[in-house]
């Protein structure tokens, strides 16, 4: 959108269009040399693109949402893991075969962490694979899963962050662009009235 004699425009936000709030509904129309109706038809695609993308930004926020509490337990499932092999207990586990199933497991001197990570992989960590010492397998393969699973946590939490921030900025585009059409509009309605009142007098 053309700028106008109005407040500073705000250019964009990661690829999000910056919307000018419009002061004087004349001077835009003369900048952008657009008529009543092609105005409001562009601030209107306008405003269903910022539609748009809101609704895959809010798609993207509620799957990060829930990917941050994943993430958190298997980082505690790690590392309670490990507490129990130095300590020389068995850890006894319950968990999901399928939907509503579940079994128990005995789990005694893990020497390997599985991670799933993402698309149907599931990485197995075990030091032996990657050449370490077996004298240091406890503390690498502590290290390994940990360090991924805490990146992996620390990553998702900043992109929410941005998320929520992009969202933000989107939001505020559209209340501009919301009350922009309506000046337009009003705009153009007084101006069909003062014609009006011009010919009946």
């Amino acid at each position: 959108m053309a700028s106008t004699s109005s407040s500073p425009a705000v250019t964009e936000r990661r690829g999000i269009p910056g919307a000018s709030f419009v002061e004087d509904v004349q001077t835009y129309l003369t900048q952008t040399g657009l008529d009543v109706n092609s105005a409001l038809t562009f601030l209107q695609e306008r405003l269903q693109q910022y539609r748009v993308v809101e609704m895959k930004l809010l798609a993207q926020q509620r799957d990060l949402q829930a990917k941050i509490p994943e993430i958190g337990k298997c980082l505690d499932i790690v590392k309670t893991l490990q507490a129990k092999k130095d300590s020389g207990e068995a850890l006894v586990a319950d968990f999901e075969v399928s939907e509503g199933i579940y079994s128990r497991a005995r789990i005694e001197d893990s020497d390997s962490v599985c991670l799933w990570l993402g698309a149907n992989v599931m990485l197995e960590y075990s030091c032996e694979e990657v050449g370490y010492p077996h004298l240091l397998h406890d503390l690498v393969n502590k290290l390994l899963a940990t360090s991924l699973l805490q990146k992996n946590l620390e990553n998702a939490k900043a992109s929410l962050e941005v998320l929520i921030a992009d969202l933000q900025f989107l939001r505020d585009q559209e209340t501009v662009t919301q009350v922009t059409i309506a000046r337009v509009y009003n705009w153009d309605v007084h101006q069909r009235r003062t014609k009006q009142a011009t010919k009946d007098a």
